[in-house]
C-alpha cells in the first residue's frame, strides 16, 4: 500500500481550479519531490493531502487515512512543515514546542525539546517571544515542532527557505539520515540544487496539472540537472521568450 496516495484531486477556488484532476503514489522510504511555478497548486495539494482543505472530488489516503474523512487522524499521524513560519507570536520558542508536545501528548516531553533546541543550536533563544525571532529561528521552531513526535512521515514546504546555508546543509543531512531509517518525505521547494541531491522521485506541475512524475533517474535526461528538466517540463524558456 502506497504512503500516500492522490486520486484524480481536483480543488477550485470558486472559478478558479487550482488542481485539475491530479493523480500520485508516494512510496515508503520515498524522499518524494513536488515541483512548479509559483501558483501551480503544490501548497493547495499538500494541504488538501494533509487534511487542511477538502477536495472539490477525488481523494486522498495518507498512511491508510482518508485526508478528507478523517483530517485530524491524519494530522496526528504525520509532521507538517507549512510553507510560512508561524509559531504563535505570543509564545516562547520553549513555550510552543512545549504546547506541541502537550498536544501531542508525548511522554519525555522536556528531553524532547532540549534534543531540538540544541540541534538547532536554539538554547539561548528558548526563552524570547516567537514575534521577535528571526525568520530563521522560527523556521527551525516548526521544522522542530513537526519531527518531536518521531512521524513515519513528513511534509516539507520549503523548508529550507528561511535557512543559512549551514543549516541548510545540517537539515539536508538529517533528512537523508531521517529516510535512510525508513521515514518517507513529500516535500514542495523552489530551491533545485538541495532538492536533487535528496529526491528519488519527484512530480512537476504546472497549472494544476501534474506533467511529469517518476523516478528522478528515469526523468533527468543524463548530462542535465534537475533545474534543466524542471525548465524543459513547464516549457520554462517558451514563457520568457513571450513574457
Amino acid at each position: 500500500m502506497p504512503v500516500i496516495e492522490a486520486k484524480e484531486v481536483v480543488k477550485d477556488f470558486g472559478s478558479m481550479r487550482a488542481l485539475d484532476s491530479v493523480s500520485l503514489e508516494v512510496r515508503k522510504g520515498d524522499f518524494f519531490g513536488f515541483f512548479g511555478p509559483n501558483g501551480a497548486g503544490k501548497t493547495t495539494l499538500l494541504r488538501v493531502m494533509t487534511g487542511q482543505l477538502q477536495p472539490t472530488s477525488g481523494s486522498v489516503t495518507v498512511l491508510g487515512t482518508d485526508a478528507s474523512e478523517e483530517p485530524l487522524k491524519v494530522k496526528e499521524l504525520v509532521g507538517i512543515v507549512p510553507e510560512v513560519e508561524s509559531p504563535p507570536t505570543y509564545l516562547t520558542g520553549y513555550e510552543y514546542l512545549y504546547f506541541v508536545g502537550k498536544v501531542r501528548r508525548l511522554g519525555d516531553l522536556d528531553d524532547r525539546i532540549d534534543k531540538w533546541l540544541s540541534f538547532f543550536d536554539l538554547e539561548s533563544k528558548k526563552g524570547i517571544i516567537c514575534k521577535d525571532l528571526s525568520k530563521g529561528m522560527r523556521q527551525k521552531l516548526m521544522i522542530a515542532s513537526a519531527f518531536m513526535h518521531d512521524p513515519q512521515l513528513v511534509f516539507l514546504d520549503e523548508p529550507f527557505i528561511n535557512l543559512d546555508p549551514v543549516y541548510q546543509k545540517i537539515l539536508r543531512e538529517y533528512l537523508q539520515g531521517y529516510v535512510s531509517s525508513g521515514g518517507t518525505v513529500f516535500m514542495c521547494s523552489h530551491i533545485l540544487e538541495i532538492s536533487e541531491r535528496l529526491c528519488n522521485r519527484l512530480a512537476i506541475v504546472d497549472a494544476g496539472r501534474v506533467v511529469a512524475e517518476g523516478e528522478k533517474d528515469d526523468l533527468v535526461r543524463q548530462g542535465e540537472g534537475l533545474e534543466e528538466f524542471f525548465l524543459r517540463s513547464i516549457g520554462g524558456g517558451n514563457r520568457r521568450e513571450h513574457s
